[in-house]
C-alpha cells in the first residue's frame, strides 16, 4: 500500500512516470481504467480547485467518488479523526483523499495502513499534488528541460504549503530556486532570499506568484493589500518584455498578487496549471490504486 503524503514518497522513477502518464492522458482521453475503484474525499478545509480537480480526475478514470462533509459528519460530535477514519476504511474504499489544517494528520492517517492516503494539502508543510501539476507545467513549457532553471517563489511563503511542497520537489528535480517576501513572510531556509522583487527580474525563468495572506499574521507589515501591491503584484510594467514564465497555485487575488492583464498574457499559465492539475491527479491515482 502507498501513500502520498508528500512528494518524497515517490522515487525519481515513479515521478517520471507520473509526468509520462500526465502527458498521455492530456493527448488522449484514457479508458475507465478505475472503474471498480471507490475513492472518499475528506476535505477539513474549504476548496474549490483541488476538490474538484480530485473528483473530475478521478470520474475520468471511472472511479466513483463519495464526498463526506466533516462538518455534517460524527467528528462534529465530538468522534475523533481516527475514530471517523477507520469508519470509513472500514466500508473498503480504495484511498482517501484528505485536507486538514494540521501538518502532521495525512501522515498519522497513513500510518495506520487501511487504505491509501492522499494529502490534497495539510497545515503549511505539504501539498504534494500542487507541486507534481507545477513540475507538469514546467515540463511541458521547457520541453523536458527544466535542469538549471530558476524559479522565484514570491509573496508569503512562511505560510504556503505549495511553496514548502514545491521547493522541495523543484530542488530535487534540478531547478534553482530563490524566494523572494518581506521578512514577516520569509521562511528560515539557506536559499537564496530577496526582499525586492526587482532584483531578481533578471535572474530568474520563472516566478511563482502566492496568495498574499496578511489576515494570518499577527504583527501587520503592510497598512493594507494595495500596499502590499505595489511591492511584489506581478503586471506589465514589471516584467517588460522579459521571457519569464509566470504561474500561481490559486486563488489568485486580481491586481494584488497578479494583474489582469498579466493574467491574459500568454507568458501567465495559471488556467493550465489547473488543466494540468486534473491530468496529473489522473497519473497519481493511476499509480496509487492501479501501478502500487
Amino acid at each position: 500500500m502507498q501513500h502520498l503524503v508528500d512528494t518524497n514518497n515517490f522515487s525519481e522513477e515513479q515521478i517520471a512516470q507520473l509526468l509520462h502518464d500526465a502527458k498521455t492522458f492530456k493527448a488522449n482521453r484514457p479508458s475507465q481504467l478505475l472503474r471498480d475503484k471507490l475513492l472518499i474525499t475528506l476535505f477539513f478545509e474549504a476548496s474549490t480547485r483541488t476538490r474538484s480537480s480530485f473528483e473530475v480526475a478521478a470520474k475520468r478514470l471511472g472511479a466513483a467518488v463519495v464526498h463526506l462533509d466533516p462538518s455534517k459528519s460524527s467528528s462534529s460530535k465530538g468522534e475523533s479523526l481516527e475514530d471517523t477514519f477507520a469508519n470509513l476504511c472500514a466500508m473498503e474504499p480504495d484511498g482517501v483523499i484528505i485536507r486538514h489544517s494540521e501538518n502532521e494528520t495525512p501522515q498519522m492517517l497513513a500510518d495506520m495502513q487501511m487504505t491509501s492516503v492522499i494529502n490534497a494539502g495539510a497545515g503549511n508543510y505539504a501539498h504534494p499534488t500542487q507541486a507534481l501539476l507545477d513540475l507538469f507545467t514546467l515540463v511541458e513549457y521547457f520541453d523536458g528541460d527544466i535542469k538549471g532553471k530558476t524559479i522565484a517563489i514570491v509573496g508569503d511563503i512562511v505560510s504556503s504549503r505549495v511553496a514548502s511542497s514545491g521547493i522541495r520537489l523543484f530542488t530535487r528535480m534540478g531547478m534553482n530556486v530563490i524566494l523572494v517576501a518581506p521578512k514577516p513572510f520569509m521562511p528560515q531556509s539557506d536559499l537564496p532570499q530577496y526582499e525586492n522583487l526587482d532584483d531578481i527580474l533578471d535572474k530568474v525563468d520563472v516566478i511563482m506568484s502566492l496568495r498574499a495572506q496578511l489576515e494570518r499574521h499577527d504583527t501587520p507589515h503592510f497598512d493594507d493589500y494595495d500596499e502590499y501591491a505595489k511591492h511584489y503584484c506581478i503586471d506589465h510594467k514589471r516584467l517588460g518584455d522579459r521571457n519569464i514564465l509566470v504561474l500561481h497555485p490559486g486563488p489568485v487575488m486580481r491586481n494584488i498578487d497578479i494583474s489582469d492583464e498579466m493574467l491574459d498574457d500568454p507568458r501567465c499559465k495559471v488556467l493550465e496549471q489547473v488543466k494540468n492539475g486534473v491530468y496529473m491527479r489522473m497519473a497519481i491515482l493511476k499509480l496509487l490504486l492501479l501501478d502500487s
